[in-house]
């Protein structure tokens, strides 16, 4: 296994163990060197970077750019969204990255979310109300860990109930696309489009208190200021770009949180009691969990705008540039006796949601709902357990997204 410049783009490696035990196949890449040629989620050979140090320094690193425009000529195939679609952060550099996330910023901070903890739980509570009276045994991701963020960000953004339903089905057709039946997915980022587009006419005729009303109003704010100082503003594909991206991030990367932090307590049932005992230990414990088995093993890919050299390797300027955040969170160099779930331990430095200036902007979001959602289901049912053999559950088979398909669980 080679880890230099000449390694052959024509045989990267096999990536099919990174979907089936992916925390064993980065233990071996990460012993056998810090970079590797792998195939990429768009087919493509990709470097892919697999050690904390190198991992932690690159997601900061600006040489490494988000723009596509930046990819070499036929070197990345991404999702084929429209420019509507395409012109978010996800892809974007300062000052572009800059200006937009200072004005969607705001819906984040430490008080906005503390304000809403307590709908949070209301909505955790009355899903928890329905599993019990439909009686076990129930799936956890159907019946609690999709809906709580769902509801949550749509409420936030101000969509119709109606519609949501409609966005959880084309979500899963992203996340999850089938290669045998393509036109799912094209299906669905014209539904989707349609769908936010409708929405935004919506908010401009009839403007709500409402996160969506406020971008709306930035971008339609005639002298330039952007209400927000300092003459920030939204074209209309960043306005309708956001949107998609708030609500896509919001579910996705909650969802997956919380369900892989409950199978990781029913894995270890002496954990799950002590936290039923102290549930004040849940905001340190979800640290723990979202560096043992986070939602995102991987970075957003990124293309050097030069040439340049991550962990001794070689990397021509426009390759595409995976950065393996599963992998860096379980450097035993990082994080010592990696594989053992450890909520003592020090996670200051935990890369789970990012670093840098793409650190993830639902960051605080993400981690009042999942405190939150945990503390109501081991309040309500504390002899939670599998309803299924261990070996049965499956999780999605995507590089980018770890997640579960269903959980099964009874009380």
């Amino acid at each position: 296994m080679q880890n230099t410049a000449e390694t052959a783009p024509d045989a990267p490696l096999d990536t099919t163990p990174l979907l089936d035990d992916p925390h064993t196949a980065y233990a071996g890449l990460r012993e056998a060197g810090p970079v590797h040629r792998i195939t990429g989620a768009d087919g493509q050979p990709a470097w892919l970077v697999t050690r904390y140090d190198d991992v932690r320094r690159a997601l900061a690193d600006p040489r490494l750019s988000l723009d596509k425009r930046h990819a070499a000529p036929g070197g990345f195939r991404g999702f084929a969204l429209p420019p509507a679609l395409d012109a978010n952060l996800l892809n974007m550099d300062p000052p572009d990255h800059t200006r937009i996330r200072r004005l969607v910023g705001k819906a984040f901070t430490p008080g906005r979310v503390d304000a809403l903890r307590a709908p949070v739980r209301r909505v955790a509570e009355e899903l928890l109300d329905a599993m019990e009276r439909r009686g076990g045994p129930a799936d956890l991701i159907a019946d609690y860990a999709g809906p709580l963020p769902i509801t949550v960000i749509c409420d936030l953004l101000g969509v119709p109930h109606q519609d949501r339903r409609d966005f959880l089905a084309w979500s899963d057709a992203l996340i999850t696309p089938d290669p045998a039946r393509p036109e799912l997915m094209r299906q669905a980022i014209g539904a989707m489009l349609e769908f936010y587009t409708g929405l935004i006419a919506a908010k401009r005729a009839e403007p709500g208190d409402d996160l969506l009303s406020d971008l709306v109003a930035v971008r339609d704010d005639t002298d330039g200021s952007g209400g927000a100082g300092g003459g920030d503003r939204l074209t209309e594909d960043e306005l309708t770009s956001l949107a998609f991206l708030i609500l896509f991030a919001g579910y996705e990367n909650t969802v997956h949180l919380i369900g892989n932090a409950v199978l990781t307590l029913l894995d270890h049932p002496e954990e799950l009691q002590e936290l039923q005992r102290n549930p004040a230990e849940l905001p340190a414990a979800v640290e723990e969990f979202l560096r043992y088995d986070g939602p995102s093993p991987l970075a957003i890919r990124r293309f050097p705008k030069e040439d340049m050299e991550i962990g001794g390797v070689r990397i021509p300027a426009g390759q595409s540039v995976l950065l393996a955040i599963a992998s860096a969170n379980r450097d035993p160099a990082r994080f010592p006796d990696p594989d053992r779930l450890d909520r003592g331990r020090e996670l200051s430095g935990h890369l789970a949601l990012g670093h840098g200036i793409h650190y993830c902007l639902g960051a605080p979001l993400a981690r009042m709902e999942t405190v939150t959602a945990l503390e109501a289901l081991l309040a309500r049912f504390p002899e939670l357990r599998l309803a299924v053999p261990r070996g049965d559950l499956r999780h999605r088979p995507a590089l980018r997204s770890r997640g579960l398909i269903s959980l099964p669980v009874a009380w």
